[in-house]
């Protein structure tokens, strides 16, 4: 199986993980029952998806043990994109904003 000097982690870890994301999955499904909309909806959308998916990768994929130079190398990249989606779509809207005005 595993090797003697290797990491063990209890099964209790996974355990709680597994409830901490079954609960985070509910309360991202009662977002919608409770039909909350607009800027607060995508928000707690994305917060409860960031969040499952941060302890997903952090226990299930082992990152939480992993040495940081690693951590950064996986999670920087992303991060980054994110920055430029959001630059993206801001200069998206100012793009529109103009074009409205300009040709009004």
């Amino acid at each position: 199986m595993g090797s003697p000097g290797g990491q063990q982690h209890p099964v209790s870890l996974y355990l709680k993980i597994w409830g901490l994301l079954f609960v985070l999955s509910t309360l991202s499904y009662l977002v919608d029952y409770f039909h909350f909309q607009g800027y607060l909806r995508w928000t707690l959308i994305i917060v409860f998806m960031l969040l499952k998916a941060g302890l997903i990768v952090a226990i299930f994929m082992h990152m939480a043990w992993e040495r940081m130079a690693l951590v950064y190398a996986i999670l920087v990249p992303p991060l980054c994109l994110l920055v430029l989606v959001w630059l993206m779509a801001s200069e998206a809207d100012y793009t529109l904003l103009t074009r409205l005005s300009f040709f009004k």
